[in-house]
């Protein structure tokens, strides 16, 4: 006695093959932009999911779009043009003493409406901002091309509200 039974060929007719065609072409991998989900402790986990509840459905004129998968801890507006990500690590550049002292061209520290950042210019020519002296590192990423000022603008309140001033650890 054999476990293994021939298979019966089912005939697939023009119908079904035309519905299995439109239905691949529906369902497309590029389904949503992706961020990778940062992973705090659970303190900084609590203020993030704070940041989350209060950030803008706009961001410079961009709607609310979040990335895949779904996490309070990432945030997107307009597709990827906008990643906010909250409870990443430390940037190396962050402690780099040429960023200090205002020597390395690709990062500059400064301030916008209240909220310290750490800019980064990224190989691609888009723009990583990174929170400072907030007590939970929040990441920003604006597309190439897109004025990072209106982004960092429309952050600000959300961010001050919800991530205390302090040393992140």
């Amino acid at each position: 006695m054999s476990i293994f039974r021939p298979r019966r060929r089912v005939p697939v007719g023009p119908p079904v093959l035309a519905l299995l065609i439109v239905t691949a072409g529906c369902s497309s991998s590029d389904a949503g932009d992706s961020a990778a989900v940062p992973r705090p402790d659970a303190k900084v986990a609590g203020l993030c999911r704070n940041l989350d509840e209060t950030l803008p459905d706009k961001v410079d004129g961009l709607s609310r779009e979040d990335p895949k998968p779904r996490s309070a801890l990432t945030a997107g507006w307009g597709g990827s043009a906008i990643i906010l990500r909250c409870g990443v690590e430390r940037p190396a550049k962050m402690t780099d003493p040429e960023v200090a002292k205002g020597s390395d061209p690709d990062a500059v520290a400064g301030g916008v409406n209240g909220v310290d950042w750490l800019m980064e210019k990224r190989d691609d020519d888009s723009y990583r901002f990174t929170t400072a002296n907030r007590t939970a590192y929040v990441e920003v990423t604006v597309a190439k091309g897109r004025d990072s000022s209106g982004a960092l603008i429309d952050l600000a309140g959300a961010i001050k509200k919800a991530i205390p001033e302090g040393v992140a650890d």
